[in-house]
């Protein structure tokens, strides 16, 4: 007999296997640098000034003392809001949204560590990193969030039941009105004649009682014991 195989834990591993991780985190890179590069590409047009890859893997671009350096700043702070978009897309989990967006700033410090052949040694850079991989995470949670939060919808299943609950609700009413019928259409009263016999008059819902009614006054309905003067007296 083959032994059992055990059944996979529960965690990461059988959620996010790591070749689809990997593939999540090169889609989002790719998005990342996509969207930069269109954004700074938009900015360079409308300041006039020429495009180069410097701009989006060169450290030396973002400076506090040149407007192109602060509307670089800008413009990766814009691509952070617009990848938490990716992230939630991709993603989906806020538990997981901090890695992923940690692993996505930390490729781009490679990115530009070996584009530029040197450690980022400006440190308006680094807060700008710091920030942009602050607001991505936080943006992310949030939308991931908002996202679990939001009611299930089973696809017409409130019409059904409501439908349902009123289908039950008539029947049941019709029940109840069938032995309510039930009850008063059958209704008994006391004759008024005399002897042993006293006793009742059936009567057929309404019109019984009515009968009833009618046969009180008429005797068509009542029915009387009397003593029989027969041959006893002859």
């Amino acid at each position: 007999m083959p032994p059992r195989r055990r059944p996979p834990r529960g965690g990461s591993r059988t959620e996010l296997p790591p070749l689809k991780i990997v593939r999540k985190i090169l889609l989002l890179q790719l998005a990342y640098y996509v969207t930069a590069t269109v954004l700074i590409l938009f900015t360079t047009v409308v300041y006039g000034t020429p495009f180069s890859l410097d701009l989006v893997f060169s450290w030396n671009a973002v400076r506090g003392d040149t407007t192109i350096g602060w509307m670089l700043g800008l413009v990766w702070i814009l691509s952070s809001g617009i990848g938490a978009i990716f992230l939630l897309l991709l993603v989906s989990r806020s538990k997981l949204i901090p890695d992923f967006a940690l692993t996505l700033h930390f490729l781009h410090l490679i990115a530009t560590t070996l584009y530029s052949h040197s450690v980022p040694a400006n440190w308006l850079w680094w807060g700008l990193q710091g920030a942009s991989a602050a607001f991505m995470t936080f943006l992310g949670i949030w939308a991931c969030r908002w996202r679990e939060l939001q009611p299930i919808n089973f696809g017409g299943g409130s019409g059904t039941s409501g439908s349902g609950g009123a289908a039950a609700g008539g029947a049941a009413g019709e029940t109840q009105s069938g032995v309510s019928g039930g009850e008063e259409s059958f209704s008994f009263s006391l004759s008024k004649g005399r002897g042993r016999g006293r006793g009742l008059v059936l009567g057929s819902g309404s019109g019984g009682n009515g009968g009833g009614a009618g046969g009180s006054s008429g005797g068509g309905d009542e029915y009387e014991m009397v003593d029989m003067k027969g041959e006893g007296a002859v």
